[in-house]
C-alpha cells in the first residue's frame, strides 16, 4: 500500500505532468510538470474537478456528459490517448497528449492518475509538414486521421492504382488531390471525372476521346480525359456508377496502359496514375454481379478508407472552426465565436452527410447569426432548437443511430428517458450520454418521477 507522502518525493522529478484524482474526479495531488503545462499554481488546481481544469476540450465534454472519466483504464497496455488543445490563463495555447490509469487500493484514497505530455512542438512540426506535404483542405488531429495522413503520404510515393472509399461528404476528392500533390506526378495535370454525372455514351467519349464523325455531333476529333491526364493523375469519382460496357474498356486501359478513341482502330499509349473513388460497397456489388471482380482488384491495389465524421467526433470542433473561418471570409465578415453549447450540439450529431453537411450547417448558422457568438438556435432546425438530445434507432435501420431533438416536455422527456434506458439495458451512464445530459441530471429526473409515482 502506498501513500501520497511516499509518492511526493519523486513526483516532481517526472517530465510528464501527473494529476491524481479521487472518486469524485477532484484533483488530490499535482506535480510541478503538470502545474507548468497548465500554467496554474498548485493551489489553483487542487480540489477542483478535473473537467473544470480542461474546460472546453473534447475530453472534458465527454467526461461531463458520461459522468465518468472516459480515458481511465486499469492496465497501461489498454490506455486510450486523447490529444487536446488548451488555452492557459496566460493566453498561451498548449497542445497536450493525455491518458489516465485506475490506481490500485491505497491509503491516500487516490482513484486514478491523469498523465500529461507536452506535444506543442510536435503539433508545430505537424503544421510545417502539412504545409510542405500539401495535405490541402483535409483537417483533423484524431488518431484515425493521423493514420489516414500516413497512408496518403505512403501511397503518394507509389504509382499504383488507389481506391478511395468512404461515405458521401467525407472528402474523398481532397484525399485524391493530396495523393496527386504529394506524388512525383505533382507537376503534371490532375483531371477529375464524375462518372455518375454522364450517360453511358457520353462517358465513354469523355474518358477515351473520339475521332471526327464517330457519332452524331462529333464534328472534330477530341482527346479524352485519359490523354488529358498524360503524365499526371486521373480521378474517376463514383467509379461504382460506371456501366458494364465501360468497365470492360477501363479494365483493358489499366492492363495495357493504352486507349483507343471512339471511331478509331489504333491504340495510343498513355502514362496516367489512376485514382478511383466511391461511396458504394464495391465488394458487395461484385458479389451481386454488378461490378467486375477483375476490375475491382485492379482498382483496389492500394485501398484508402476515409472515416465518417461520427468516427472522429474529436475533430468536429476544430473542423467547424475552420469551416466557419472560410465561410465568413466568403461573406466578407469576421467569423463569430462558436458558443460552448453549440459545439456540444455539433459533436452530438451523427452527420450522415459528413463534412459536407457540417459545412452547410455552419453556413446556415452564419447567415442566421446577427451577433458575435453562434448559439444552438442559429443552427439548422434539424440540428438545433430548445431541445433535448436523444438517440434512437433510425426507422427501418436497426443498429444505426440517429439523433433528434424535440421541445422539452415532462411527459415526452420521461418517455425518451424510459426508451433510452430500455435500449441501453438499464446502463444509466450510457443512457445519460445518449440523452445529452449528465448522469447527475438523469438521476434527478428518475427521483422526480419516482416521487410522482408514489
Amino acid at each position: 500500500m502506498f501513500t501520497l507522502n511516499t509518492l511526493s518525493r519523486f513526483l516532481d522529478s517526472l517530465e510528464e505532468g501527473v494529476l491524481f484524482l479521487d472518486r469524485e474526479r477532484r484533483v488530490v495531488a499535482i506535480n510541478e510538470a503538470a502545474s507548468a503545462l497548465l500554467g496554474r499554481a498548485r493551489d489553483e488546481v487542487l480540489r477542483r474537478p478535473c473537467p473544470g481544469i480542461f474546460a472546453d476540450t473534447a475530453c472534458a465534454r465527454a467526461c461531463e456528459a458520461r459522468g465518468h472519466c472516459t480515458l481511465s483504464q486499469a492496465h497501461a497496455s489498454a490506455r486510450q490517448l486523447q490529444d487536446i488543445s488548451l488555452t492557459r490563463p496566460d493566453g498561451l495555447a498548449v497542445h497536450l497528449r493525455m491518458w489516465s490509469l485506475l490506481l490500485p487500493p491505497n491509503q491516500a484514497d487516490l482513484y486514478s492518475a491523469i498523465i500529461l505530455r507536452d506535444r506543442s512542438r510536435e503539433v508545430e512540426l505537424e503544421g510545417e509538414v502539412r504545409e510542405r506535404l500539401r495535405l490541402g483542405g483535409i483537417v483533423g488531429h484524431s488518431p484515425v486521421m493521423q493514420t489516414l495522413y500516413e497512408k496518403i503520404l505512403r501511397a503518394a510515393t507509389s504509382d499504383a492504382t488507389v481506391l478511395v472509399m468512404g461515405e458521401s461528404g467525407t472528402g474523398k476528392e481532397l484525399v485524391a488531390r493530396a495523393l496527386h500533390d504529394n506524388s512525383p506526378r505533382s507537376s503534371g495535370p490532375y483531371i477529375a471525372v464524375h462518372c455518375a454525372a454522364l450517360p453511358e455514351n457520353l462517358l465513354e467519349a469523355e474518358l477515351f476521346g473520339h475521332a471526327r464523325g464517330a457519332f452524331t455531333g462529333a464534328a472534330t476529333a477530341r482527346a479524352g480525359r485519359f490523354e488529358a491526364a498524360h503524365g499526371g493523375t486521373l480521378l474517376l469519382d463514383e467509379i461504382g456508377e460506371i456501366p458494364p460496357s465501360i468497365q470492360v474498356k477501363l479494365l483493358r486501359v489499366l492492363q495495357e496502359r493504352e486507349i483507343v478513341r471512339l471511331g478509331e482502330n489504333h491504340a495510343r499509349a498513355i502514362d496516367v496514375r489512376v485514382i478511383a473513388a466511391t461511396h458504394r460497397d464495391l465488394a458487395a456489388m461484385v458479389q451481386r454481379g454488378e461490378f467486375r471482380e477483375d476490375l475491382y482488384y485492379r482498382l483496389r491495389v492500394l485501398p484508402l478508407e476515409v472515416p465518417a465524421l461520427r468516427q472522429r467526433r474529436e475533430d468536429i470542433a476544430m473542423l467547424a472552426t475552420r469551416l466557419l473561418e472560410d465561410v465568413a471570409q466568403n461573406y466578407q465578415r469576421p467569423p463569430p465565436e462558436l458558443a460552448h453549447e453549440t459545439v456540444l450540439q455539433l459533436e452530438a450529431c451523427d452527420w450522415p452527410g459528413n463534412v459536407r453537411q457540417l459545412a452547410n450547417a455552419i453556413e446556415y448558422a452564419l447567415v442566421h447569426c446577427d451577433g458575435e457568438r453562434i448559439l444552438p438556435r442559429h443552427l439548422p432546425p434539424d440540428i438545433a432548437g430548445d431541445a433535448v438530445l436523444s438517440a434512437v434507432p433510425a426507422p427501418g435501420k436497426a443498429g444505426l443511430t440517429r439523433y433528434y431533438r424535440a421541445p422539452i416536455n415532462d411527459a415526452d422527456e420521461w418517455t425518451r428517458i424510459r426508451q433510452t434506458l430500455r435500449a441501453t439495458g438499464g446502463n444509466k451512464a450510457e443512457a445519460a450520454r445518449r440523452l445529452g445530459m449528465s448522469r447527475t441530471t438523469l438521476w434527478k429526473r428518475l427521483r422526480e418521477n419516482a416521487r410522482r409515482q408514489r
